[in-house]
């Protein structure tokens, strides 16, 4: 499904080239959850922003599902990004002026999906991760734990092949962040491709792969 070869990405400055990312070479298969593990500064976050297209400004060879995505442009990676992926990050990223129901619907109506199809969608989320009561309430109205349950519910509403997850849980208190990891397993046992960035080994345990990144580099 994946296959990368040989990725870079460095940011240039008065005092030369600072790399992120070193000879970044590796396979993921359709159906597999994988971690990406290590410190912070380590090169996660950006490795799973260039696999997830949002990021173009990278050198090397990155194939996904058999098309080259070093040969697209911005338009075509982002395309493929909005067919492909669901990304979950720390912070929620809901908009805070929507309410539940309409952050879920959100990323269907960038999809050009029928109003009518939406609301069938959105109510089967709202049912699927029972949320259904919070679904006119706001994200300030919610606990941690609720908001990146509806995160999750986003990210899965528009059907993904994989889902990008970035320190999903480190923010929340350990049964919280429990709760939404096994959410994530099953997401996976049902066929979706789970990639997560974590520096928490118990977490990282979640992916039947692990890599390790430090300093930019892959770990042996």
């Amino acid at each position: 499904m994946i296959t990368m070869n040989n990725v870079e990405k460095c940011y240039e400055n008065r005092s030369g080239a600072t790399w992120v990312l070193r000879r970044i070479t590796l396979e993921i298969r359709a159906g597999e959850f994988v971690t990406f593990m290590g410190p912070s500064g380590a090169g996660k976050s950006t490795l799973l922003a260039i696999i997830g297209m949002l990021d173009g400004e990278w050198q090397g060879a990155y194939s996904f599902l058999g098309e080259e995505i070093h040969s697209l442009n911005t338009k075509q990676r982002l395309a493929l990004h909005k067919r492909h992926f669901g990304f979950v990050f720390q912070q929620y990223h809901l908009i805070d002026d929507l309410t539940v129901a309409e952050n879920l619907d959100l990323p269907l109506s960038y999809r050009d999906v029928k109003r009518s199809e939406r609301q069938v969608l959105v109510a089967d989320m709202l049912d699927r991760f029972q949320i259904v009561a919070k679904k006119d309430l706001f994200p300030t109205q919610l606990s941690g734990g609720q908001q990146q349950l509806v995160a999750v519910a986003r990210a899965v509403i528009g059907k993904p092949d994989v889902i990008l997850a970035d320190e999903p849980v480190g923010s929340l208190h350990t049964d919280q962040g429990r709760m939404i990891m096994d959410l994530l397993k099953r997401l996976n046992e049902a066929g979706t491709t789970v990639i997560q960035v974590t520096h928490n080994p118990e977490w990282a345990a979640y992916g039947r792969r692990i890599f390790k990144l430090r300093d930019g580099w892959l770990e042996d």
